[in-house]
């Protein structure tokens, strides 16, 4: 009888077998007594059986977490996987990612390609076009009805799919509640972007300076999560028109997204900080910091991290600018099958996500290790596991709310994302590196928007626009 991954994973808890390290399963003896030999599958009377051997997926982030529900999903599934294996080899992120195996494949050593790698949109933009990735389009139709809405928009490239949704998830505005009691300022004056920084202003009149509204990056990071993730997506700014134009120095869109970061910036609301580093940690823990405009993601990193001021956050939807009247745009995340000859596990993967996304007794055991350990996890995009209690459930690091239940309400009235091109990764390094300059002083932002503009003209030109 085949064992339930549920039942694996709460066994792992229980013993303390789950360290969150890591690490491959071991090689076991399936139930069915038909062996694949190295080189391929082989089929048995109701399913397929394959090769001994080891899964490689490229993850950024916290991968070794996902490692957990790997192995006992794997353990799970003996009769079909006998002696396989799950590594993930971890990146700094999407792009490396993307570079890894483009530069792999160019070279001609498919054999070190990885069998699947987890990537956003732009990468997925890039890979599909070099024929890297899997078409998931038929294997996906019969689930598109049963997620969240656009699950698959950011992976359709021309009609074609080229990621498995791993996850859909609203930028939103986290703020610590004590502070707001303390200063006497009413949160709900955030609905709106005038509100926020209004927020900003008062506190730092009444903390004399001590509180901020919030954090800025000196690195690329500005960009990625206030800019391109966050306001230039609510504020229905563009870098490029419909017709590949790049039109971002003359974009109102732009002005008010950018504008509204630099009042934020020039007014003194927001602490100067590298964020997922120990100095911003610290200043929240010192009560120095007070919301947090960004993706859901967030929250891993807080509860890992931030454990003294457990009690005191709560979320929202994010601020809407008057006039546009949007909430925070969705970031989707892909499970992406590499389209190598001899990937002879791509079925296997394929059955391996479809259980993460619909089975809810797996997936709610392996959260609850997840918060054991205050570690990463992202709400589900099955409408139907979405419906359960446990998704639902009050959070103590967050007064009693229910993170999870809110998460989903704040995918309600979401922006739409940019546009995506093949140049975007291009585009954002050139980007990047003007809001860096501005942040360090050396520009005002309506210099830096002009450098972007001429920048991207000079170096990219017109953009190919894919639908």
């Amino acid at each position: 009888m085949r064992k339930t991954i549920a039942g694996i994973l709460a066994a792992a808890m229980t013993a303390g077998l789950i360290t969150g390290c890591g690490g491959g399963a071991g090689t076991g003896t399936g139930t069915n007594s038909t062996t694949a030999q190295a080189g391929g599958s082989t089929q048995s009377a109701d399913k397929t059986v394959y090769p001994a051997g080891t899964i490689t997926i490229y993850g950024t982030g916290q991968p070794q977490y996902l490692q957990e529900y790997y192995d006992a999903w794997l353990d799970a599934h003996r009769d079909i996987a006998p002696e396989v294996k799950i590594e993930i080899v971890q990146t700094e992120g999407h792009a490396q990612s993307r570079e890894k195996i483009t530069m792999t494949a160019l070279s001609g050593a498919e054999d070190d390609l990885p069998d699947a790698t987890y990537l956003d949109p732009v990468n997925i933009m890039d890979l599909s076009q070099a024929g890297i990735l899997k078409d998931e389009t038929e294997f996906l139709k019969p689930y598109l009805d049963q997620m969240v809405d656009g699950a698959a928009s950011d992976a359709t490239v021309n009609g074609k799919i080229y990621g498995l949704p791993e996850s859909v998830r609203p930028n939103v505005l986290f703020y610590n509640k004590d502070i707001f009691e303390k200063y006497e300022i009413d949160p709900a004056m955030m609905n709106t972007f005038d509100g926020y920084v209004e927020a900003g202003r008062q506190l730092k009149e009444k903390s004399n300076g001590e509180v901020y509204l919030s954090y800025i990056s000196p690195g690329s990071r500005t960009w990625r999560y206030w800019g391109r993730r966050g306001l230039m997506p609510q504020a229905n700014a563009k870098i490029w028109d419909e017709k590949g134009d790049i039109v971002i120095g003359q974009d109102e869109g732009t002005k008010l997204a950018l504008g509204t970061l630099d009042a934020l910036y020039s007014e003194g609301l927001l602490l100067k900080s590298e964020i997922m580093e120990p100095a911003l940690y610290d200043a929240i823990n010192q009560q120095q910091v007070a919301t947090f405009y960004i993706g859901a993601f967030w929250d891993e990193f807080m509860r890992k991290n931030n454990q003294p001021t457990a009690g005191q956050w709560r979320v929202m939807p994010s601020p809407e600018f008057e006039g546009v009247g949007k909430a925070g745009a969705p970031v989707s995340s892909y499970f992406c099958i590499v389209n190598k000859e001899d990937n002879v596990y791509a079925g296997l993967l394929e059955q391996l996500w479809k259980d993460f996304t619909f089975d809810t007794q797996s997936r709610n055991t392996w959260v609850k290790s997840m918060e054991s350990q205050n570690a990463p996890y992202a709400n589900p995009i099955s409408l139907e596991m979405l419906q359960d209690d446990f998704w639902k459930e009050p959070s103590e690091f967050y007064g009693g709310m229910s993170f999870r239940e809110m998460e989903g309400k704040c995918l309600e009235n979401g922006a739409t994302n940019l546009i995506v091109t093949p140049q975007d990764a291009e585009a954002d390094e050139i980007i990047s590196a003007e809001i860096e300059n501005y942040v360090a002083g050396n520009q005002t932002m309506e210099e830096a928007i002009a450098n972007i503009d001429k920048n991207l003209k000079a170096k990219i030109g017109k953009a190919e626009i894919i639908n």
